[in-house]
């Protein structure tokens, strides 16, 4: 009776084990493969130069590429299975991915794009849909999801994808690595299949700065040159205006290393939304009235319309006879039928967008700047959610994306940590041809820029837990910035948005006070500095700025006892000493 017992208990060891190895097994092959590949194949690199030349650049590192890609005797699929049918293999490889194995690295497959690289979901219903190694319930995003998963889940050292409105960046964002989209016309766009060429431009995925400054320096073919320091990075405020996550979450992150690594002085703020409503006339073809709410970012959002018009005809123009055949894919994305007159005036305009941005943000830029926008929107949504489909989500996220496309400039994807368990990421955008300048950049910020990340998410200040007084000082030093600029009413906005957050502070409205005198607000300025001085009797600023104000509306006997005040608390103040002889002479 024990020996059948011992038996059982054996038997069941046995089967619990087997159980057990089989469920480790499962999730080994999830966790090696996460969807992301097509096909399967190594491309070896050619063999090392004999001592004393230097080893190839790209020596040990593995890479995969979109199917998008011809690589000699595999047939480029595009996402589709019918395209596969119908096409033959490749002849040639195209230069692209030669010109990394020639570099050293050892190509290991195709990996999955969105249905003909049209969308920017990550979703494919014929292929399937990769997981995101960072975010298993949410989307990748696309259209190059494959190779942004690859890279997230450490399948290879970096890998090349496609961006015509986000395909590289967005799942970059979404998958927490770097994507880089080089400046348009930069490299060669032979052997791959084109979306819209006047968008479209090779872009590559890597986890590590170093690696990703490696590829591009094959790619792009830099020469040598002095690594140069930016002197202006520019925060587009009203593009962090469009995120769906606390704003300080990347902005502060960015400030933060920007100020230890260049000083202050380096940091700019702007409204960018208002300097392409100056310098990119062209895109108040495209202004979407339903938002009157928005205006501030009405150019921003108008890019989005723009940028998939342009997308949409010249896609249809060289893929036109597939579009009847992806539907319901494709049926979505290409589904706005206008009169040809129409399509004719909107596309000139379109191309006029184009050279209007590129002029705008090469003159914004310059060779030393920068501008800082967030990558995408929104966080990842979850897989299946109607959030993906929404106006709002793809209005908000095209807006953003556009800016690079529209203006051909080359922009970098920085993955900053995680929010609520989801990725979060920044973008930085240099001039058209500044390609070496980003990546220099980059490669200096990038660990300052993880590590604050790090302080961020740890604490109190990361997400929702950002205590008011933090936000009302973050909103305070905007408005220093905006004052010493001489953009008086955006300081005013500033120092107003900090009040709401802090009302108790004696500083905030003193400064309000400041940039309403210069904006010649007399009796706003009184108001605020009364209120001031009823927080803090000690503000001597708060005092001095009154008295102007009671100066200018006539109440001497007013501004003089405020001015004398001023001086009891301050005996060394000659502004205040001057301005209280000068008015007891005149009027005493």
């Amino acid at each position: 009776m024990a020996s059948s017992s011992a038996n059982l208990w054996v038997l069941l060891g046995l089967g619990l084990a087997g159980i057990i190895l089989m469920t480790r097994k499962l999730k080994k092959a999830v966790k090696e493969d996460f969807g992301a590949f097509v096909e399967r194949f190594q491309l070896l690199p050619p063999p090392q130069p004999a001592p004393p030349k230097a080893p190839h650049p790209l020596t040990g590192l593995s890479f995969a590429v979109s199917d998008v890609f011809d690589i000699n005797g595999y047939i480029t699929g595009f996402g589709n299975p019918d395209w596969i049918r119908t096409h033959e293999a490749a002849a040639r490889t195209s230069p692209v991915v030669s010109a990394v194995i020639e570099g050293g690295a050892t190509c290991v497959g195709k990996t999955v794009v969105d249905e003909m690289a049209y969308c920017v979901n990550g979703e494919n219903k014929h292929l399937g849909t990769p997981t995101n190694p960072i975010a298993l319930e949410r989307v990748t995003g696309g259209s190059c999801s494959g190779s942004a998963v690859a890279v997230a889940a450490k399948l290879v050292d970096f890998s090349l994808g496609t961006d015509t409105i986000g395909g590289v960046r967005l799942p970059a964002g979404f998958c927490g690595i770097i994507g880089f989209r080089p400046s348009h016309g930069a490299v060669s766009h032979a052997g791959i299949i084109p979306v819209a060429p006047s968008l479209d431009t090779v872009g590559w995925f890597a986890k590590d700065s170093s690696v990703l400054r490696l590829v591009s320096h094959v790619l792009l073919q830099l020469p040598y040159a002095d690594q140069r320091m930016p002197r202006n990075i520019i925060i587009a405020d009203d593009c962090f205006q469009l995120l769906k996550i606390p704003v300080d979450r990347v902005s502060q992150v960015v400030i933060r290393s920007t100020e230890n690594l260049f000083g202050r002085q380096v940091l700019k703020h702007a409204n960018l939304g208002d300097y392409l409503d100056s310098k990119v006339p062209s895109l108040k073809k495209f202004q979407n009235e339903k938002r009157n709410g928005e205006l501030k970012i009405s150019s921003i959002r108008s890019l989005a319309n723009a940028s998939q018009l342009l997308q949409r005809h010249e896609f249809k123009s060289i893929h036109g006879e597939w579009i009847n055949l992806t539907k319901p894919v494709l049926d979505t994305a290409i589904s706005v039928q206008l009169h040809e007159e129409l399509i004719n005036e909107k596309l000139e305009n379109c191309h006029l967008v184009r050279n209007e941005m590129r002029l705008a943000l090469n003159s914004l830029l310059k060779d030393d700047g920068i501008l800082v926008i967030p990558t995408v929107a929104y966080p990842p949504p979850k897989l299946g959610s109607k959030e993906i489909l929404s106006e709002e989500y793809q209005s908000r996220n095209f807006s953003l994306l556009s800016i690079a496309s529209m203006s051909g400039c080359c922009q970098v994807s920085v993955p900053l940590g995680l929010h609520n368990k989801c990725p979060v990421s920044v973008s930085f955008i240099a001039r058209h041809g500044g390609d070496r300048f980003l990546l220099d950049t980059v490669q200096t910020m990038f660990a300052s820029l993880q590590e604050q990340s790090d302080v961020a998410a740890k604490s109190k200040l990361s997400g929702n837990a950002i205590s008011q007084e933090e936000s009302a000082e973050i909103a305070k030093e905007k408005g220093n910035i905006a004052y010493k600029d001489k953009q008086w009413q955006k300081a005013i906005s500033f120092y107003t948005e900090a009040i709401k957050l802090s009302e108790k502070n004696a500083t905030y409205y003193s400064n309000r006070a400041a940039a309403y005198l210069e904006l010649g607000s007399y009796v706003q300025a009184e108001a605020d500095c009364s209120t001031a001085i009823g927080l803090d009797k000690k503000n001597v600023k708060a005092y001095l700025r009154r008295g102007t104000a009671r100066e200018y509306l006539g109440y001497y006997k007013e501004a003089i006892e405020d001015f004398r005040y001023a001086l009891v608390l301050e005996p060394t103040n000659k502004r205040a000493a001057l301005s209280a002889e000068k008015l007891r002479k005149l009027f005493q």
